[in-house]
């Protein structure tokens, strides 16, 4: 199935599997028959086997009506760059030397798949997420959607052309220098790079840990918008996640009166390719046309801060991410990608803190462009200056890649939000984009009004003529539409693959977190209870200051108001709902015990939770 067949874009889709007309089943049958049609394409590394999707499908097919209408993805297909783990499907960062199977889903991908989402498989990339080109990998390189000589963009190649090709309604790359803008500006689609740590890392590859970010492929803001509002939550796997504060950008719902900045003419860089000057320039004067103030600025500062990330100690980060493999095994690696990460050499301890106090002094320059009268909005930058031939890049492949992140390389050092969208075709037929970019936390601000310049500057996206929404469609109205949740820690039979498991995900609910409460709780194995069960205790004020208790594992699950109330009416004494202390201080409502409940039931705490107890129960019965 594909974009010319049947609208695969996540709104048109989910629409037809909420009427009816499709299942998920139909959507998994047009998938193997799309893959079958181009066997070895190398745009994907691994697929799912046809028995997998296959028994996704089933699953989510049985689901009431009810419960598919609570799944915000149901039955929507994705793909996933593969430096990020898929549970059963290898990941290897595109070096066959690195790869290992991934035991369990990372953060991201496992909320999308509570959401209904069907993970496809595993798409290509430049090795390691080192590059912009989308040519270094072992496993060939994805064509680009509209001509083949010329590169798909990279690192996230393989997911911007799976999107772009209509093989899945979005995909997850990731970004750290541009990787999630600059392949979909060459693909005629949208690339988030939401803010740092607004999505979490746990189960990723890293490049450079402290400022790799998860990006979303979509076909437009919307449904960019739809997967974000998804896998957006503060993650205690992840020491660098963090949740958007309270007085985050919100969406202005319209182009009108705001303030965007643009280079001033000094400090554009197009590198001779005047189509590419053209596209931005036609960019610029659309959002003038709606009522938006353009302000120049000075671009110096984001260009030197964008040249420290491979010409500073940075790029030690990513040896740092791989120097067991690369000191073992530096043979392995693609040459180019050997030829940058083994230059970390070069930096010392003392290059190190040099660069830092230069990018602070970098970080004050460039935050003027928020700050005073001449403050803006959003800046609004061309993706790239230009694109290259595969060829070309073959025979330049370090300094042509460096011309690519031009306007790209400094977003993440300056802990920035960004959105590119397609700026329509220039006149030899290739796509060209775009790119607004704002302060942290920003993203659902800069989907909305990348939403609407989108749609003002282009009527299709992908490389099937997929219309994209009308700039009328708001998507601040997301947020208003989305069902109130609650967060629900489970700590014995209701988790995973437990017995009562079916009671929370037959009322829709997805796993957000897998964690622990606070040191301050106690768990007892509560006598005759069917199926046996355990019974959470808190100890003082829960935050083990007293110094007893202990830390117990739990998840973490979120679900409807209106099905919570329903879920709660099923709890049975001496258990109960109250408020349970997690590990990062936040609190969520958890199952408690009545502690009179308790006088003969064994204290299991010492196995760490309910989970450990019952596999200790299992392995003695086998002894």
């Amino acid at each position: 199935m594909t974009f010319h067949e049947h609208p695969l874009d996540v709104r048109s889709l989910r629409a037809a599997l909420a009427a009816g007309t499709l299942r998920a089943a139909d959507v998994v049958e047009r998938l193997i028959e799309a893959f079958g049609r181009n066997p070895g394409d190398p745009t994907w590394i691994s697929i799912q086997t046809h028995e997998a999707l296959r028994a996704r499908a089933e699953e989510l097919d049985r689901l009431t009506p009810a419960a598919r209408g609570a799944l915000p993805l149901f039955g929507i297909p994705f793909a996933v760059k593969d430096n990020i783990d898929v549970a059963g499907l290898p990941t290897t960062a595109a070096c066959p030397a690195f790869a290992y199977r991934a035991q369990a889903s990372a953060t991201a991908v496992q909320r999308l798949v509570d959401a209904g989402a069907i993970a496809v498989g595993k798409t290509n990339l430049d090795q390691f997420a080192t590059g912009l080109v989308g040519v270094r990998s072992p496993y060939g390189v994805p064509a680009n959607t509209f001509d083949a000589a010329y590169v798909p963009g990279g690192s996230s190649s393989g997911s911007a052309v799976a999107v772009a090709a209509g093989l899945v309604s979005f995909a997850l790359g990731t970004d750290t220098a541009g990787s999630g803008r600059v392949p979909a500006a060459f693909n005629n689609i949208v690339g988030l790079k939401p803010t740092r740590g607004l999505v979490s890392n746990h189960g990723t590859v890293p490049a450079c840990r402290s400022l790799d970010c998860i990006a979303v492929f979509a076909n437009n803001c919307v449904d960019a918008r739809m997967v974000l509002d998804v896998v957006a939550a503060p993650d205690p796997l992840d020491p660098w996640s963090r949740g958007a504060p309270s007085d985050a950008a919100v969406p202005a719902g319209r182009l009108a009166g705001l303030r965007f900045g643009v280079p001033a003419a000094a400090g554009r860089e197009f590198h001779g390719d005047p189509a590419a000057e053209a596209a931005y320039e036609r960019a610029v004067a659309a959002l003038q046309a709606e009522g938006a103030v353009a302000v120049p600025f000075d671009y110096a500062p984001f260009a030197e801060a964008a040249a420290l990330l491979y010409q500073g100690p940075w790029v030690a980060e990513r040896y740092a991410a791989i120097r067991d493999f690369i000191e073992a095994q530096p043979e392995a690696l693609h040459p180019v990608t050997r030829r940058i990460t083994e230059g970390a050499r070069a930096f010392s301890a003392v290059d190190t803190f040099e660069a830092l106090y230069r990018l602070q002094a970098l970080r004050a320059a460039c935050a003027r462009v928020w700050q005073g009268p001449d403050a803006v909005d959003f800046m609004l930058l061309p993706t790239t200056p230009t694109i290259y031939r595969v060829s070309e890049v073959e025979a330049e492949p370090v300094l042509l890649n460096t011309r690519l992140g031009h306007y790209t390389n400094f977003v993440n050092l300056l802990d920035l939000s960004a959105v590119a969208v397609p700026a329509g075709l220039r006149a030899d037929g290739l796509p060209t984009g775009i790119t607004l970019v704002g302060q942290p936390f920003a993203d659902r601000m800069l989907l909305d009004a990348a939403g609407r310049l989108q749609a003002l500057l282009n009527a299709t996206s992908g490389a099937h003529g997929l219309p994209v929404p009308a700039a009328a469609d708001d998507l601040a109205s997301l947020s208003a539409a989305a069902a109130p949740t609650v967060r629900l820690a489970v700590v014995g039979a209701h988790l995973s693959g437990m017995p009562l498991n079916g009671q929370l995900t037959g009322r829709a609910a997805r796993r957000v977190a897998e964690t622990t409460t606070a040191p301050g709780y106690r768990l007892h194995a509560l006598p005759g209870t069917v199926p046996p069960r355990p019974g959470l205790v808190r100890i003082g004020d829960g935050s083990g200051a007293s110094g007893q208790g202990c830390p117990i594992a739990v998840e973490v699950w979120e679900l409807s108001v209106a099905a919570f109330g329903a879920f709660v009416a099923e709890v049975p004494p001496p258990l109960a709902i109250g408020t349970v202390r997690l590990a990062d201080g936040s609190e969520v409502k958890g199952f408690v015990c009545e502690p009179g409940a308790l006088a003969d039931a064994p204290d299991i705490s010492a196995y760490g939770g309910w989970r450990a107890y019952c596999d200790h129960l299992a392995g003695a019965e086998a002894r």
